[in-house]
């Protein structure tokens, strides 16, 4: 374990400056190894010897004030980028993450709830021809989430520019195309009020606009999404309905698929 002797955060946004002196915190660096035999006698496959070489990199500390920082950095095989995460914890004020490339943050958090024997809920050979919602997705995003209160928690994310990820340090994304902003609000709620009976209960929904720049007619309108749901789990049995609905913007109208 490497010790990181100070962390600032600065740089993550001008509003934080006055936060940018930290206590030390740690880094850890974990990975795997992994290799691979792959030819095909009736093929060209040339050298058939593969390795692995995945990397991630996760931190954590304690600001001044009490506020708890962690992050991670992966790296994917041959030394390519992959995403980093950076999380601020804030006590009772909630929580802010600082997302680039990975980004489950939004309405991407809600496209897969759904109980289901497979990964996802259209893992049973249903992925032809559906869509799920996406919102901000990988773009380069901050998220604000709430603290959990009576079992409600909500989260808005926004993305200067959508599109854009893997930017780097003191560098912007280039000149924008059709899409400008965009932002998610997404509420999930927990009503158990304090009953055995409805502490299994689920209940979310979300809804994301992106900004449209018009720069090459290629939209006609502003772009829409929103998902809603519920979910149940009463001793071993879950069950769970989930409806997503798009205003593409591209004069096509609405297009929806149920989970």
């Amino acid at each position: 374990m490497n010790k990181l002797t100070k962390v600032g955060f600065s740089a993550l946004c001008g509003s934080l400056a006055t936060i940018s002196a930290a206590n030390a915190g740690s880094l850890t660096v974990t990975g795997g190894v992994d290799m691979s035999w792959v030819s095909l006698s009736d093929q060209e496959t040339g050298n058939p010897i593969g390795m692995g070489s995945n990397l991630t990199f996760k931190g954590s500390g304690e600001l001044d004030n009490g506020w708890t920082y962690d992050l991670t950095v992966a790296n994917a095989n041959g030394n390519a980028y992959s995403y980093t995460s950076v999380n601020l914890t804030m006590g009772s004020l909630g929580k802010l993450n600082f997302n680039q490339g990975d980004s489950g943050n939004g309405i991407k958090a809600y496209d897969d709830k759904m109980p289901t024997a497979w990964e996802e809920p259209w893992g049973g050979g249903l992925s032809a021809g559906t869509k799920q919602v996406c919102g901000i997705c990988t773009s380069d995003n901050i998220q604000y989430t709430t603290p959990t209160i009576l079992g409600i928690t909500i989260a808005a994310a926004w993305a200067p520019t959508v599109g854009s990820s893997d930017t780097g340090d003191k560098e912007g994304s280039g000149a924008r195309t059709t899409k400008g902003h965009g932002g998610d609000l997404t509420i999930n709620i927990n009503p158990s009020f304090g009953t055995e009976l409805l502490s299994g209960l689920n209940i979310f929904g979300g809804g994301h606009f992106t900004d449209d720049m018009k720069s090459s007619g290629t939209y006609d309108h502003d772009l829409y999404e929103a998902v809603a749901g519920i979910t149940y789990d009463i001793g071993p049995v879950s069950i769970g309905y989930a409806q997503d609905a798009f205003i593409t913007g591209k004069g096509t109208g609405t297009s929806h698929v149920s989970h």
